[in-house]
């Protein structure tokens, strides 16, 4: 087993998660310093139900593993997420496209995509973003494509939507893939709108 391979197991992916920490850089521009940490208990339950926030739990269920809810992933969109979730901690090389050599904000939805789904994808955010279907912030599933203004051009950044108003991505040159807040200002401010790509296991069942 490689190191990439053993980065996708669960065990991984949760500890990857504990450890993230938001916010840092995003293309070419500085965030401020990191306000916390993205708890696995604030992700994984949205990656797994693949649905709007929903009234509390009760408390033994708000109290259920992190690792039993990964492990009863099923649907297509939680493949994507935990695909990506497996990438946190790359470096970010400009144009690159793999977890070995580093990936640039598009090389990671792009290898994601094709890892999981077997999905090619345009090269550049902007290209991507003019591919699938648009969705409406409110609407927005784990799996979907967030885009922001990060360059002063639209649609120059592009992550996954990780579910709980979080998404992966990967920043700039000195960072590493993170998963970070949809609620902070500073992607409030830059947002340019989501798109959903077609789920090749909807459309082969059809």
């Amino acid at each position: 087993m490689t190191r990439f391979q053993a980065y996708r197991t669960l065990p991984f992916v949760l500890a990857a998660l504990a450890a993230s920490t938001l916010p840092q850089t995003a293309c070419a521009e500085v965030l401020p310093p990191p306000h916390g940490v993205v708890a696995v208990e604030t992700v994984a339950p949205a990656i797994q139900t693949a649905q709007p926030a929903q009234a509390a739990q009760p408390a033994a269920e708000q109290h259920k593993s992190a690792f039993g809810r990964i492990a009863d992933f099923t649907s297509h969109a939680s493949q994507l997420a935990v695909q990506a979730v497996s990438m946190l901690g790359t470096h970010y090389k400009y144009g690159g496209t793999s977890p070995e050599n580093g990936m640039d904000c598009s090389g990671l939805v792009r290898y994601v995509f094709k890892e999981a789904w077997g999905t090619e994808l345009p090269r550049t955010a902007a290209e991507i973003s003019h591919t699938g279907q648009h969705v409406d912030p409110q609407d927005l599933k784990p799996g979907d494509l967030v885009f922001f203004n990060t360059m002063r051009r639209g649609f120059s950044h592009v992550g996954i939507y990780m579910g709980d108003n979080k998404f992966i991505h990967s920043p700039s040159s000195g960072g590493k893939v993170r998963i970070e807040s949809m609620d902070l200002a500073y992607w409030k401010h830059r947002f340019n709108g989501a798109r959903r790509m077609d789920d090749p296991g909807q459309t082969s069942a059809q």
